[in-house]
């Protein structure tokens, strides 16, 4: 008796979860990253997952177990998979929307089989492609003697906990990206990955993710707070500027509250978002110091912002002939956003400086 009530508080958890997965597979359609990908033959996918599933929960991997059970399909939608489980202490407590919870499980899959001795035999910073289109995870550290390696700096610590068929299955101490993810808004990306180039090699630092900027923070920030253009422009542009400015230590954004630009071309786009961009962090009291005039580098080359006009610590600050109308909406040791009363014109010099 004992045993069998030792574990009633999984039952809400694993309940919930079978809701969530229901809804995954009713609302959303499974897409593989790969063209070529075959799916399974449905009795060989069958048994593949029930004999997977005991091995997870043999090694204690519980909740990925269950999901594996619930839906097989959200990791076995190519001809091979590898499965990154998760421990249970790092997710049992977890509550994140259908859609997101399909991103997390897509992106700890990879559609190749993978051994762990496959893993030791690739090069440091090494992408590996995912089940999530565009994203990649990337061996971050090995050490062949102590037989370890890391993906995105989490530690595979139940190497080949499955090995059959076209699928391994590896148990890792954590989530392969933050679930610090505050304002979660729907069908947004909330997975930040390694850059990586066209030779599946890491172009990010991702062996210092402290000095990554929060840029999924900063879209669900710029929406909870109205401006829901510009995060949406901002959104849509996000990989071109990730690839041309990996290394990026802190941001000073402002934030037009209408961006009438979201529809247009994405190479405008583009522009006008990077124009909005300041690769370093000022606070409004930073820049209501800075001389009349003074010029602030943006991710455009060569097309810089001006201060317009200075009133000291008073809400008459202008940057390129705009006012700053909500200092500091948010801020963290990367980033700070000031609301502006409109977008800037990229082409314009404010009349003050002609």
């Amino acid at each position: 008796m004992a045993k069998s009530c030792s574990h009633w508080w999984h039952a809400p958890f694993y309940f919930a979860m079978s809701v969530t997965l229901a809804v995954i597979a009713i609302t959303t359609p499974i897409h593989s990253s790969l063209k070529n990908s075959i799916p399974p033959n449905n009795s060989i996918k069958h048994s593949l997952s029930i004999n997977a599933t005991q091995a997870l929960r043999t090694h204690g991997f519980n909740v990925f177990a269950t999901l594996l059970q619930f839906s097989p399909e959200l990791f076995l939608s190519s001809s091979e998979s590898t499965i990154f489980g998760i421990q249970d202490s790092a997710i049992s407590n977890l509550s994140l929307p259908p859609w997101a919870m399909k991103q997390l499980l897509q992106y700890h899959t990879s559609p190749s089989k993978l051994p762990i001795q496959e893993l030791f035999k690739k090069p440091l910073g090494t992408c590996l492609p995912t089940l999530l289109q565009h994203k990649n995870t990337a061996i971050t550290t090995t050490n062949v003697n102590q037989r370890s390696i890391e993906i995105n700096n989490v530690l595979i610590s139940h190497p080949d906990v499955f090995l059959e068929g076209p699928i391994s299955i590896h148990g890792v101490l954590g989530p392969f990206f933050s679930l610090d993810l505050p304002g979660i808004v729907q069908d947004w990306d909330i997975i930040e990955s390694p850059i990586c180039d066209t030779n599946n090699r890491v172009v990010s630092n991702m062996s210092e993710p402290k000095n990554r900027i929060e840029w999924p923070r900063i879209v669900q920030v710029l929406s909870s707070n109205g401006f829901v253009s510009f995060a949406i422009g901002l959104h849509s542009v996000l990989d071109g500027i990730l690839k041309d400015h990996a290394n990026l230590s802190s941001v000073t954004i402002f934030a037009p509250p209408n961006l009438m630009f979201v529809a247009s071309p994405s190479p405008f786009l583009d522009r006008i978002a990077r124009f909005h961009i300041v690769p370093l962090k000022f606070s409004y009291i930073e820049l209501a110091s800075l001389p009349e005039k003074s010029s602030l580098k943006t991710l455009i080359p060569d097309k810089d912002l001006w201060i317009t006009s200075r009133v000291k610590f008073s809400q008459n600050l202008a940057i390129h002939g705009v006012e700053i109308t909500a200092p500091e909406i948010s801020s963290s040791e990367k980033f700070i956003i000031h609301g502006i009363s409109r977008a800037f014109n990229v082409e314009e010099l404010p009349s003050a400086l002609k």
